[in-house]
């Protein structure tokens, strides 16, 4: 067994490699498709630090070349897969991101390098975009069936954008609770969740005796919240993640005052094997959101380390977390706190087999058969 042991012994890892082995999804008998992936034009793939849509593409275009398909990423420079690569921008934008002229730049020239293969004899299946909004609003301009994953919320903003643009192509949601707030229920054609490479994260046996929070450092993800059950049941709290612009003041006035380097740790964000093991130590997880997450990757980067998820029912918890196997479901701080025990009772390896639903060849998987039905509903039409 690979153990990986700190200096003070208490906390033990195990690589999953070496934990009782699932069972893996063997490629279709189903002709091979070709596929295009559009990735955002900000980060590349995979990303250096921050970025979660990067990382979902980065694990879906390996997976999707595991499972036999002819892959193309069309991406940001300096992006690296076992898909064949296409950078289109001269450079990465960082710091532009959502910034309406390199999103367009970069998706004409997708487009036309896709439309340019289908006249040279090798055209694509379908088109997967990741992008943002120009591709969808432009997807009924090509003639290759494109599909199109809802990464954020609907919320006021983008409701009138899928309402008028989610007819162009099939639209593909993250998760049940993302897809009840479509404009319209029928413009959602699929839910398939997002992947993490469960089979890279340690499993904590052993656990220490922290409770963590990881995320945005913004009210609705509730730090102001963690830091009230940690108090309430006498527990180390590490918090972990970023004050981004505009938030400053709310962790300046809400979270700082608490922060004492003891019971109340501020680690900033943190990434690579160190954030692996600060999920695989803890005690347990907090998740008081107060919005409707679309899906919520830290709930699931917990709970492949074997560590319990505590989180208020909202958006998608209630389908990340099967209540009393990878942790629990609670009404409020209140009860949060409450079940803190609980939550150390629960079997590490049961919570990681919770999250292999999440596991990058099966979200493969479901996006095959995604792409199958979208250019089925294009070959009908």
């Amino acid at each position: 067994m690979d153990d990986d042991r700190r200096g003070d012994n208490r906390v033990q890892y195990t690589r999953p490699s070496s934990a009782p082995g699932r069972s893996l999804v063997e490629p279709s008998s189903e002709p091979r498709l070709r596929i295009a992936i559009l990735a955002p034009p900000w980060i590349p793939v995979p990303p250096p630090g921050y970025g979660g849509i990067e990382f979902v593409v980065a694990l879906l275009c390996d997976a999707l070349v595991d499972l036999n398909h002819d892959v193309e990423l069309f991406c940001a420079p300096g992006s690296r897969s076992r898909a064949t690569v296409h950078p289109l921008l001269d450079e990465p934008h960082p710091e532009s991101i959502e910034r309406a002229l390199f999103e367009a730049d970069h998706v004409s020239r997708a487009f036309h390098a896709i439309e340019t293969a289908a006249r040279n004899g090798s055209p694509f299946d379908v088109v997967h975009d990741h992008c943002g909004y120009t591709p969808l609003a432009m997807a009924d301009r090509i003639d290759i069936p494109l599909v199109h994953t809802v990464h954020g919320p609907f919320d006021h903003e983008t409701k009138p954008y899928y309402a008028v643009h989610g007819h162009n192509a099939s639209v593909v949601c993250i998760s049940r609770a993302q897809a009840a707030m479509a404009p319209t229920p029928e413009i959602v054609d699929d839910v398939v969740y997002n992947p993490i490479d469960i089979d890279d994260w340690p499993v904590g046996w052993a656990k220490d005796d922290y409770l963590l929070w990881v995320g945005r450092f913004v009210a609705e993800k509730g730090p102001q919240r963690a830091i009230r059950v940690a108090k309430a049941v006498g527990r180390r709290l590490i918090l972990a993640g970023v004050v981004q612009p505009r938030h400053e003041r709310f962790f300046a006035e809400e979270i700082q005052p608490h922060i004492d380097g003891e019971q109340i740790v501020y680690v900033g964000e943190v990434g690579g094997v160190r954030k692996q093991r600060l999920f695989a130590d803890a005690y347990a997880f907090l998740m008081p959101i107060r919005w409707p997450e679309p899906f919520g990757m830290v709930m699931v980067e917990a709970m492949a380390g074997g560590t319990p998820v505590l989180a208020f029912p909202e958006g998608a918890a209630v389908e990340v977390v099967e209540d009393g196997v990878s942790g629990f479901l609670v009404a409020d701080e209140d009860e949060m706190a409450a079940r803190v025990p609980d939550a150390g009772r629960l079997d590490p390896l049961q919570i990681r087999r919770s999250a292999e639903r999440f596991a990058p060849d099966r979200i493969a998987a479901g996006y095959e058969q995604a792409y199958r039905a979208a250019a089925l509903r294009s070959a009908r039409a």
